[in-house]
């Protein structure tokens, strides 16, 4: 797939384009990337013309410093739009992407057309959790320069069903749904890897976002895909999402954790693709 550059608000955005149709963004998660979507970007370019890019401070978009926040996420989205010449799009974001295209749904309603939030929040009712966020991606950072397997296989502790896990170590070549394997994903989190201050620039974003009281200006037909055992996004945080956003349907992925997109791909693929088309 081939890679692009634009410059939005004054940074350089890495993006690509897949496929043809209703244009579809997907917007990916606290220190992760573009690639994150590799269990997704086959199956939704199949029916739609989707776009994956990096956020700043990710992958291979710039890396700027000063304070970044939910506002200056949503208005990347907003330019990127503007560049591309697409007036309206699906939106679909997981966890910190969730809560991009929440703020960006808020204040930007005629550019969205149906929306996906996949194991997120709409805020931290205790003002240490993104504290908490930003010193556990501090240490895989850490722990990945020591030794990159390590902190994989530390990392998919939060991410993963434990069940899902020990299959994925006793075979970590194994191409699940055949579509990707662990040794990938090592592979993969070796790449344009997030720097301490990626994370911390990041973390900032995370105190500005708390969407709980413009929830229900969402009028937007929304899916909200929980995970069973999601440790980072508890289901419960998808659950109260339900309540205030007044067009929205619940589904709960069983025995998943927060990387739901991966580990029941092709479950997750399902849903997604009948909502948008329905």
């Amino acid at each position: 797939m081939k890679e692009d550059f634009s410059i939005i608000n004054g940074t350089k955005i890495c993006y690509e384009v897949l496929g043809v149709g209703d244009p579809l963004f997907l917007i990916h998660g606290f220190g992760a990337k573009k690639e994150t979507w590799r269990a997704q970007i086959g199956a939704l370019s199949e029916h739609f013309k989707v776009i994956r890019f990096d956020n700043r401070g990710a992958g291979k978009s710039d890396r700027p410093g000063g304070s970044y926040s939910m506002e200056v996420f949503a208005d990347d989205l907003n330019g990127l739009m503007n560049y591309l010449k697409i007036e309206k799009a699906h939106v679909i974001g997981w966890s910190l992407g969730g809560m991009i295209v929440q703020n960006f749904a808020i204040k930007y309603p005629e550019r969205v057309n149906k929306i996906v939030l996949i194991n997120t929040n709409y805020g931290f009712p205790d003002a240490s959790g993104p504290e908490v966020y930003k010193n556990m991606r501090i240490e895989e950072i850490k722990l990945k320069e020591e030794d990159p397997e390590k902190a994989f296989w530390q990392s998919v502790k939060m991410g993963f069903h434990i069940k899902f896990r020990k299959k994925m170590e006793a075979e970590p070549s194994k191409k699940w749904h055949g579509l990707w394997s662990a040794e990938d994903l090592i592979k993969e989190s070796t790449i344009d890897t997030s720097t301490i201050q990626d994370v911390e620039n990041q973390a900032i974003a995370l105190n500005t976002h708390n969407t709980y009281d413009r929830l229900s200006e969402i009028k937007n037909e929304t899916l909200l895909l929980a995970a069973s055992h999601d440790r980072l996004t508890p289901k419960f945080s998808i659950e109260q999402i339900h309540e205030k956003i007044p067009n929205s349907t619940l589904v709960v992925i069983e025995q998943a954790g927060h990387d739901s997109p991966l580990e029941k791909a092709l479950e997750v693929n399902k849903n997604i693709i009948e909502f948008l088309k329905k």
